[in-house]
């Protein structure tokens, strides 16, 4: 099969679809692997790291869609893009489609068969998904952390406090693989951390993580409370392919203090804060009602390095039986199709 790695044209982003040494593995199978030159630079893999992994570099996008069967691409078709694909194209990125209506049609006027990494999902959870969640949930506390300092417009708070003085409060909405790598991140840091989830494994291995973290279960009056008393609020909830359920208010973001900081995860797909909203590594932050707004879409974007190592580690058996002609007997692939043949396939995309 031809497959095909685009260079990512959203906004800083800087991730690769696939690295060199993943295309070395997939043509050694008998594959025939073709990389838009400079499709890798900002991750740190050069046009010639491909060659020597004997990958066809092309010159462009209009080159490299039109050899390509299998498009593996990290971040969902960019609006300079959709010319490009074919009703014959098989697509396998990022999609979050729940949040992007105007994407998803079209898709299906593409008539396109498009499988989203964030829907491949196997009994213990989302493989592909998961990395990228791991890096998200420790780079919002990165993150966080520093817009609480003054100079970026937060309150002055240390997360990890000192004596003398109070630590920060940390309040995390989902426990998952996001949240729980927040978590675990916030704690170490020495933050006083309140993770809220429904499932009981989850609050228990989240109060595992220290003495100074508190797992709640996702009471609706407690996550108020904790809202309004938060240094650095973090969305980490998700459901899969679908829209982020809203769990805070506009009102309750207004409730917090002055210079406090919310870092919506979820914001790819649609978030579960009220007042998110999208936003890009070249403007990222907003404020209403003084507080401050992280609504970046493509977080793990920032360490493409680490993150285009770890994405590629994640696909390689997924692509190894997307391109067998059988692929669709594969149960996890084809529950992971959102759409195809211009109808949509996923149920949580359906009305």
């Amino acid at each position: 099969m031809k497959i095909g790695i685009p260079k990512e044209i959203k906004t800083l982003e800087g991730r690769v679809g696939l690295v060199p040494e993943a295309c070395g593995e997939l043509i050694r199978q008998g594959h025939e692997l073709f990389v838009e030159s400079g499709a890798g630079l900002l991750s740190g893999f050069p046009d010639e790291k491909y060659l020597a992994a004997g990958v066809s570099v092309v010159p462009g996008a209009a080159s490299l869609y039109g050899e390509a069967e299998l498009v593996v691409k990290v971040k969902e078709p960019q609006q300079a893009e959709w010319g490009y694909l074919r009703e014959d194209h098989l697509l396998f990125c990022f999609l979050h489609l729940a949040a992007e209506p105007i994407l998803t049609n079209m898709l299906l006027d593409t008539g396109l068969t498009a499988v989203a990494f964030e829907t491949v999902q196997e009994q213990d959870g989302l493989p592909i998904l998961a990395p990228m969640s791991d890096i998200a949930g420790r780079i919002a506390i990165q993150i966080g952390g520093h817009l609480l300092h003054r100079p970026q417009g937060g309150k002055g708070v240390l997360l990890g406090g000192l004596p003398a003085a109070e630590r920060g409060r940390v309040v995390i909405l989902g426990a998952g693989q996001a949240g729980g790598s927040a978590a675990a991140y916030a704690a170490a840091c020495g933050a006083e951390v309140v993770v809220f989830d429904k499932r009981r494994d989850r609050l228990a291995a989240m109060r595992a993580l220290g003495a100074n973290v508190t797992a709640l279960y996702a009471y609706a009056g407690q996550i108020d409370r904790e809202v309004r008393r938060a240094d650095l609020l973090v969305g980490a909830v998700l459901v899969p392919g679908a829209k982020a359920p809203k769990l805070v208010s506009a009102d309750q973001v207004a409730g917090m203090e002055p210079g406090s900081v919310i870092v919506d995860i979820a914001v790819d797909q649609g978030g579960c804060v009220e007042t998110i909203h999208p936003t890009s590594y070249a403007a990222p932050t907003y404020r209403v009602s003084d507080v401050v707004h992280f609504g970046v879409t493509n977080m793990p974007g920032a360490v493409p390095k680490s993150a285009s190592q770890a994405l590629s580690a994640s696909l390689i058996p997924y692509l190894q039986a997307l391109t067998q002609k059988d692929w669709r007997k594969n149960p996890t692939l084809l529950k992971a199709v959102n759409v195809e043949q211009g109808k949509v396939l996923h149920p949580a995309l359906k009305p």
